[in-house]
């Protein structure tokens, strides 16, 4: 029969070649189709390729099957790089959106996206980045004030920060909110101590400098941490109060200035009070029959020292230029009492002797001094008495 000892199983009577399973030819020498030779073993082994893969069932000698587009490997059997498995019958090419060249052969899941890209078809911008123009550009989103995160709203040119940190706004969360001051770049609250209401200040403090603006509760100072001028600490040390001046053995407040607080002591003494500019300064005189000692001390601020200072300053002065007046004029008086015209009369027995002592009069008259009549005055100046009685009239 001459026929394969390999490929052939024997031969029939009429002399043909009974082949074995992948074996064809007159002697069974060939590899049917379907089949490849194995040249380690010479034997005829079959090609094996994919059914969905392969073009067909054949392959060469090395024992590879011509694949379909989008197909590879020897059998045909696995999706080339850019191509995944949709069915069993085929592979399709991956959908990246031009970001990428390869994917998961099983899944379609794109594979290393470029162009600050990511998502299964490589479709979505990554954290940090938005989308503009079919491309993904950086946010101006800085980390350290915000998510990082940012998206372009409709009708806006400019993308919007998804959430600034707190205090920080604005739409790329670059500016101080409300209750925050910039420090170094950096947004600090506001230390306003409590004594601020948002509601009635545009600001809590300056943005810029962090100074309070519109202290309340009778407070003052960069930070609110001061009492204004004529309060001071309760003895809590929380609230601005006008304390009372009060002798006893203690003080009573007068005003408590702070929020929700509210003190109405009684007054179990006599209270006199002693108004000053621009505060009042009460004096309680309590009555106690138990206790002879009388502790007194006052309460008094710094600007009712000065006033009170000032005062007495004015009194002081007013006193001294009273003073003064007082001494010229009796200067005065006395200078024209020593100035002033004066007469001298002397007398005698038959006459009446008169004389001037001022140079402002050299040649008085003195004929009125006296009211007779009968008196006649002589060249040298002296009257002569005619009455018999010697009475006169000066």
């Amino acid at each position: 029969c001459n026929c394969s000892a390999v490929g052939s199983a024997g031969c029939d009577v009429p002399g043909r070649c009974v082949c074995l399973p992948g074996y064809t030819g007159p002697h069974c020498q060939h590899c049917a189709h379907g089949f490849h030779l194995d040249r380690d073993r010479q034997r005829c082994l079959p090609c094996a390729c994919s059914p969905s893969g392969a073009l067909g069932p054949s392959c060469d000698d090395d024992g590879k099957c011509q694949c379909k587009v989008g197909v590879t490997d020897l059998k045909c059997d696995r999706c080339s790089d850019g191509y995944y498995r949709a069915n069993d019958s085929s592979c399709e090419p991956c959908h990246c959106n031009n970001h990428s060249s390869a994917c998961d052969r099983v899944t379609g899941t794109c594979l290393h996206c470029q162009g600050n890209t990511e998502g299964k078809h490589c479709e979505l911008c990554r954290s940090g980045f938005y989308r503009s123009a079919h491309a993904c550009h950086h946010c101006p989103c800085s980390t350290m004030t915000s998510t990082g995160t940012c998206r372009i709203r409709p009708g806006d040119a400019a993308p919007t920060c998804d959430k600034c940190k707190a205090g920080y706004t604005g739409p790329t969360c670059s500016q101080c909110d409300s209750g925050y001051y910039n420090s170094d770049s950096i947004c600090v609250r506001c230390q306003c101590n409590g004594n601020v209401d948002p509601a009635l200040s545009p600001a809590v403090c300056k943005p810029e400098s962090g100074e309070c603006i519109g202290c309340l509760y009778h407070t003052a100072g960069f930070h609110c941490q001061e009492c204004e001028d004529g309060y001071v600490r309760d003895p809590e040390g929380t609230n601005c109060t006008r304390k009372e001046a009060t002798f006893g053995s203690e003080t009573k407040e007068l005003t408590n200035s702070a929020p929700n607080v509210s003190k109405a002591p009684s007054l179990p003494t006599a209270v006199i009070n002693s108004t000053l500019s621009p505060t009042t300064v009460q004096t309680t005189f309590p009555i106690s029959s138990s206790d002879n000692s009388t502790s007194a001390f006052a309460d008094v601020s710094w600007t009712q020292f000065n006033i009170i200072i000032l005062t007495v300053i004015i009194i002081v002065v007013v006193l001294l230029m009273g003073f003064v007046g007082a001494v010229y004029m009796y200067r005065e008086y006395q200078n024209r009492k020593l100035n002033a015209p004066f007469w001298t009369i002397e007398l005698k027995e038959d006459n009446i002797s008169f004389s001037s002592y001022h140079d402002s009069i050299p040649n008085a008259d003195v004929s009125g001094l006296l009211e007779d009549d009968g008196n006649e005055v002589a060249p040298n100046g002296q009257l002569t008495l005619t009455t018999p009685m010697h009475n006169f009239k000066a």
